[in-house]
């Protein structure tokens, strides 16, 4: 059954239903499919289109909660970072961080204040507390390890290698962290693996809950209107900062919700992108704040705010965030003068945080939890899962999926620790095997070198499919973005569960990322999307 195909009318009974595609409820689709279990998997929109669409794309070991004393968080962030550079080597990739560094003992008293528990404004991290932090953060990254530990440089050795960092700077912190390349694809790939490994299980985008009764669940497609019931077994929440709203389309009334907006900024600026070297940039701000800039498709990502929010559809980047994060680049670069014309894209997620009564935003923890209820009227559990992050999914989803073997009474058949993910399977490790699949591609597409590497550097080793399809047109490129061929958007509209040009634009494809996403790439890309449609939706003769 594709993501097209409505559910039968008479209820189908599915062992767990999941609701929610963002990336804790994908990780939880394909740990469980791995194990053989038949699941659904739904979400209003697209896969991973809500707050895993919004993050800073990172990787990272979570450096700062170390001042909050989450060692076990830390550890699991730094492990699970780790894994996935090994198995997702096509989208994550180490990033050479600088924590600049004004003082030598600053940030010790706060420190100790915010381990503690006590409220405390940490605005500078002196040396002697930023290496306690690094060596901590090696410590517990240890397993797996795939980077090299941290270092420092001093002032003049900073200058040299980030040209225009503020001279009031005594020292830099270097340590690795890792970049999500194209988190969406990651999210996208998961699933695709996952109905691979059991394709008796079913994808349902665009589909929204209606109500429940007696443990039947209604859902609308919101594209269609078409509705469908099913019943289950267990049933997932994983709604995100939305969880309380799903509870409440399944009549249970929850407050465990209480997230925050994030908003970010991709930048065009070469002075800046030139002065990160390559590496990002993690700095606390004078108002409290961790800020963060590194090179991202050519241009320079800047992130993030934290801001409550009560309804997370009316969440977005506002003017006054984006001013604030362009402006907030000249306390480490007072030089480079950004301005609101750099910014080619803008976006804003609220992630998933648990309600707490807190002033300070940056405070909420950021580990993990599983609430459970049951389906009015029956003992259908719903297990709601609050908090997680990109790093973690993977540890998440194990928790929760274990959780859900044990109550089906099955056991665990395999991990996905040790998997590949879509196109990191078989992706090159050394330059020298990465140049013969590169010539591969390239052949395969009757096409140069250079579009060998970019369809490897954007499917990995699922651009074989993409680069046959080229081979086998005419070669035509998109007016409107010539690096991109008219055959490889067609295969993507008709083999990656597409049902919207934003589909392809925001998720399959970085083009809205890089700031393309121009009106004519729009309507070039919709009227391919709608042809594939239409081809898919007529009989064969």
């Amino acid at each position: 059954m594709t993501a097209f195909e409505p559910l039968p009318v008479t209820p189908r009974h599915v062992s767990v239903a999941i609701i929610g595609a963002g990336i804790n409820g994908v990780g939880t689709f394909r740990d469980l499919c791995l194990q053989g279990v038949d699941c659904l998997l739904i979400d209003r929109a697209d896969i991973c289109s809500g707050a895993s669409e919004a993050s800073s794309r990172l990787m990272h070991g979570g450096l700062k909660y170390l001042e909050t004393g989450e060692f076990r968080l830390v550890r699991q962030s730094a492990e699970e970072r780790n894994i996935l550079l090994r198995n997702a080597p096509h989208v994550v990739t180490p990033l050479e961080t600088a924590l600049p560094i004004r003082s030598w003992f600053g940030g010790i008293v706060p420190s100790i204040r915010r381990f503690l528990g006590l409220s405390a404004r940490l605005n500078d991290r002196g040396v002697l507390i930023t290496k306690l932090g690094l060596t901590l953060y090696d410590v517990f990254g240890r397993r797996f390890r795939a980077m090299p530990v941290h270092r420092f440089i001093g002032r003049r050795q900073a200058q040299a290698e980030l040209p225009g960092l503020d001279p009031t700077i005594s020292a830099v912190g270097l340590y690795y962290e890792a970049r999500l390349d194209h988190a969406e694809r990651l999210g996208f790939e998961l699933v695709e693996d996952a109905l691979a490994d059991h394709s008796a299980s079913v994808v349902r985008t665009y589909a929204s809950v209606r109500g429940t009764a007696g443990g039947v669940i209604e859902i609308a497609d919101t594209l269609t209107g078409e509705t469908s019931r099913f019943t289950a077994d267990v049933v997932v929440n994983a709604g995100g900062a939305w969880i309380d709203g799903v509870n409440a389309a399944l009549g249970l009334n929850s407050r465990y919700m209480g997230g925050t907006k994030g908003s970010h900024v991709v930048v065009d600026s070469p002075a800046l992108l030139a002065a990160l070297g390559g590496r990002m940039v993690y700095f606390g701000s004078a108002d409290g704040r961790v800020n963060l800039l590194y090179p991202f498709k050519g241009k320079v990502l800047i992130g993030s705010t934290d801001i409550p929010v009560g309804d997370p559809d009316e969440a977005q980047a506002s003017r006054a965030e984006t001013d604030y994060l362009i402006a907030v680049v000249a306390e480490v670069f007072p030089a480079i003068q950004l301005s609101r014309e750099d910014v080619v894209f803008a976006f804003c997620g609220v992630r998933p945080l648990p309600r707490a009564d807190v002033s300070d935003p940056g405070a909420i923890s950021r580990d993990h939890s599983i609430a459970e209820d049951k389906l009015p009227g029956t003992e259908i559990p719903v297990l709601s899962l609050i908090g997680g992050k990109w790093t973690t999914y993977r540890g998440f989803s194990e928790e929760v999926t274990d959780r859900i073997l044990a109550r089906l009474g099955r056991p665990r058949l395999a991990s996905t620790a040790e998997l590949p993910i879509g196109g990191g399977r078989g992706f090159p490790r050394t330059a020298p095997e990465r140049a013969r699949l590169v010539a591969e591609l390239a052949g395969s597409a009757n096409a140069d070198a250079d579009v060998g590497e970019r369809l490897l550097s954007r499917y990995g080793t699922r651009a074989r499919a993409v680069a046959a399809a080229i081979g086998g047109s005419d070669g035509e490129t998109l007016a409107s973005l010539r690096d991109y061929h008219v055959a490889e958007i067609a295969w993507i509209a008709s083999n990656e569960r597409v049902r919207t040009g934003d589909d392809i634009l925001r998720r399959r494809t970085d083009i809205a990322l890089r700031g393309l996403a121009s009106a004519e790439a729009r309507a070039e890309i919709e009227a391919i999307r709608a042809g594939c449609e239409i081809k898919t939706a007529s009989p064969s003769p």
